[in-house]
């Protein structure tokens, strides 16, 4: 039986709104509230995907920035959001539609949010499943972009990314660390 409603879909719009939501407020407002903060990975070769061909050549797939200290001109729609980030001492300004965000992380919180698409037996329906990101994918390399002249993680970020994997690991231990796909809740013939 197929699908007609696709479900998988409204899913994955649904939880991007949640991101669009939080940086609206954050646009409205200009700053993060308290400690929160935002690793963003999305995929650098996505349609509508802008941003520089010095980025674009160093990170070939994927890119993950850090939301922290230092951005400007944050700009939120309904499909796109831009940002200036500083990479190396040079400003840069980022187009990302949000059906280019790969996976959203706010440490301070230990919220997440991953999007897997794959495809389906229909080579023109992806399947789409909310998982468990690997910390690896999210928190090892993200480019930093609150510090001028760096592009590695900041100590703090270091140890946000380990106490994550850390209570990750923990988790996992305890809950059997079960993957969440929405192809578990279509209706088999």
């Amino acid at each position: 039986m197929q699908d007609h409603i696709r479900y998988d879909i409204l899913a994955q719009d649904a939880l991007r709104s949640v991101i669009r939501k939080v940086l609206s407020e954050v646009a409205s407002t200009g700053a993060l509230p308290g400690e929160h903060h935002f690793f963003i990975t999305f995929m650098t070769n996505a349609p509508g995907v802008r941003i520089s061909s010095h980025l674009r050549e160093k990170y070939a797939e994927q890119m993950t920035i850090v939301i922290q200290h230092q951005f400007w001109d944050l700009k939120v729609t309904e499909s796109y959001f831009e940002i200036g980030l500083s990479f190396s001492d040079k400003p840069e300004k980022l187009h990302i539609p949000f059906a280019a965000v790969r996976g959203f992380y706010d440490p301070s919180v230990n919220f997440e949010l991953e999007f897997d698409t794959m495809i389906a037996d229909n080579e023109d329906s992806p399947a789409v499943g909310l998982v468990t990101p690997e910390p690896s994918e999210i928190s090892r390399n993200p480019v930093n972009s609150d510090e001028e002249g760096a592009e590695t993680p900041d100590e703090a970020e270091i140890e946000a990314a380990e106490a994550y994997e850390e209570l990750t690991e923990d988790e996992s231990e305890k809950a059997g660390a079960d993957v969440v796909s929405l192809d578990a809740f279509r209706k088999k013939n």
